[in-house]
């Protein structure tokens, strides 16, 4: 995806978000650190220029809540940090960029019900990419890649990596040595 048709997306998205929500009362957006932080600040902003109102916009860091962080090394020292406004009783959409194994979703979602209880809970995902080894499925999806479990998803976004652009790469094998 080039960088306008990340901008198409995101902005229908956004409608969808508006249609699907029956407006902007009661809805938050939060965004999963690292990537879906700005796509949850983008949607914001587009949801308000659509609605003519704020919508509120947290981050999530799941660093705590991963399944597999004791095979990703040694275990990080994060604190938990709010998300910044209250969500009980909102009705919550969680984004994130790319929806592959649904691992990352079962922690924010863990993370998420830590700091309140949400009246509801939708995903958004840029990219869906199949592959689930969880019942998690997004409500809106940017869009589905067919791949394999050799191919990797990178979403590069302004905010984050001074480009904007989806790429679909093949894994490097690690080498035994």
């Amino acid at each position: 995806m080039s960088a306008s048709e990340i901008e198409r997306t995101l902005v229908r998205l956004a409608h969808e978000i508006v249609e699907k929500n029956n407006g902007i009362a009661n809805l938050v957006l939060v965004g999963i650190r690292r990537r879906g932080i700005p796509i949850a600040e983008r949607l914001a902003k587009l949801i308000e220029r659509i609605e003519k109102g704020v919508v509120p916009v947290g981050s999530l860091d799941i660093t705590l809540y991963r399944d597999d962080l004791s095979t990703v090394g040694p275990k990080p020292v994060v604190e938990p940090r709010p998300i910044g406004f209250n969500i009980t009783g909102k009705d919550v959409v969680l984004c994130d960029d790319v929806l592959y194994t649904g691992r990352t979703i079962r922690a924010a979602l863990d993370a998420l019900f830590d700091q309140g209880r949400p009246r509801s809970v939708k995903l958004l995902a840029l990219i869906d990419r199949g592959h689930r080894e969880l019942p998690i499925e997004a409500i809106f999806i940017g869009r589905r890649v067919q791949t394999t479990h050799e191919e990797i998803i990178e979403v590069k976004l302004s905010e984050t990596d001074q480009m904007e652009k989806v790429l679909l790469v093949e894994r490097v094998p690690e080498v035994e040595g």
